[in-house]
């Protein structure tokens, strides 16, 4: 007996590009805020990067990796581990974590990194209810 093959996801055959996007929604998450406090642009790098580093972390996951375009669970995986660990890090290296900024920061990583997830899903859904009727 022979057992049908695995579906491809769409687009989850080039992980690296997918994880640009969500680099990209990390980078521009750093300067909105940056600019919003007014915190200057040499201080980028020092701020930027406990989020990067909680991206790569849970862009490490073979699940996340094989597909990334999924919202649930790969885009609250890559949000989650982005924002839990840039929260920690910044913490523990003096970058401040007081007031408000956790919720902000967990808010609006949310919306940017699994919101654009949100768009491919839309397509693939409409994609599949416009199959049906051919």
């Amino acid at each position: 007996m022979e057992t049908e093959p695995e579906p491809i996801v769409p687009g989850s055959r080039n992980p690296l590009l997918w994880f640009a996007v969500d680099l990209a929604c990390v980078l521009v998450f750093t300067v909105i805020g940056m600019a919003s406090h007014g915190t200057p642009a040499g201080e980028f790098l020092q701020t930027v990067w406990p989020f990067v580093l909680g991206l790569a972390i849970a862009w490490a996951l073979p699940g996340v990796r094989s597909l990334p375009l999924l919202i649930w669970p790969s885009g609250v995986i890559v949000w989650a581990g982005t924002t839990v660990v840039g929260l920690a890090l910044r913490a523990i290296t003096g970058g401040g974590v007081s007031g408000a900024f956790p919720l902000v920061t967990a808010v609006v990583l949310a919306l940017l990194i699994v919101g654009w997830r949100v768009v491919p899903e839309i397509k693939e859904r409409r994609h599949e209810r416009q199959a049906r009727y051919l």
